[in-house]
């Protein structure tokens, strides 16, 4: 089973359609890591593969797929923009586990609570939030300490069926992702140094926010160990921190 194969395949698909797609460098032994958890009846193979590209005003797209049966699908997918735009992130989060599917779709804003920057990044897609909304209810309880890194289009959701996230999800992922790259195409260069300053420290509160709190750690050094996870988190899924002090 490879439930979030097809929005991968889509994703970078339209990706390659809209924006000078470019290499990013993977790490060495990241690209793809293999595991065979459980015994007896309950054995499976887990394979995590990771992608990687850059473009201009984007410093990082990057997915990472994890396929472990019916049980266990996992995409998480993340547009991270350069530091001198004032760009939103586009996060997706879809897993399926044992107790059933947890969907998060967002455009993660750098200023939550600013008016002007909620008119930019926020207001324009309320009408797609809405129309996804319909079909896919809010999924219920979220930590309070994640609220200010969602925007108010934070689309949460549990479906049941998995008949909706192939189809429902789906829709709601794509129109999410043709609404972020419209904001990339009008994104425009920001040259104030204090609101590059705070473009930087607004990354790194969410990097470092994301890291900390990242869902899928137990479940990574369950299957490769806690070194391979601590260094996939930091140098990979979320590594401005390191390519900042290296560039420094």
């Amino acid at each position: 089973m490879t439930l979030y194969q097809p929005f991968l395949d889509y994703a970078i698909a339209y990706l390659k359609e809209r924006l000078d797609l470019q290499p990013y460098p993977i790490p060495s032994g990241f690209e793809s890591k293999f595991a065979t958890v459980g015994k007896g009846k309950k054995q499976q193979d887990v394979l995590t593969t990771s992608y990687a590209f850059a473009a201009p005003k984007i410093r990082q797209i990057r997915a990472a797929h994890v396929q472990g049966g019916t049980a266990l699908q996992v995409l998480n997918f993340v547009i991270f923009p350069h530091l001198n735009y004032d760009l939103p992130f586009f996060g997706a989060d879809l897993v399926t586990l044992p107790g059933g599917h947890l969907i998060a779709l967002d455009m993660q804003p750098l200023f939550r609570d600013d008016p002007a920057y909620q008119a930019s990044y926020t207001e324009p897609i309320l009408p797609i939030f809405k129309a996804h909304q319909q079909h896919l209810p809010w999924g219920g309880e979220f930590p309070e300490e994640a609220t200010p890194f969602f925007s108010p289009a934070f689309l949460w959701t549990r479906p049941k069926e998995t008949e909706v996230v192939e189809n429902r999800v789906f829709a709601a992922f794509k129109d999410y992702l043709t609404a972020y790259l419209d904001f990339v195409d009008q994104a425009e260069l920001i040259t104030d140094s204090q609101h590059l300053e705070a473009i930087k420290e607004a990354q790194l509160r969410y990097l470092g926010y994301r890291a900390e709190k990242d869902p899928a750690r137990g479940m990574f050094q369950r299957f490769y160990g806690s070194e391979w996870t601590e260094e996939y988190i930091h140098g990979f899924l979320f590594d401005l921190e390191r390519k900042l002090a290296q560039a420094s």
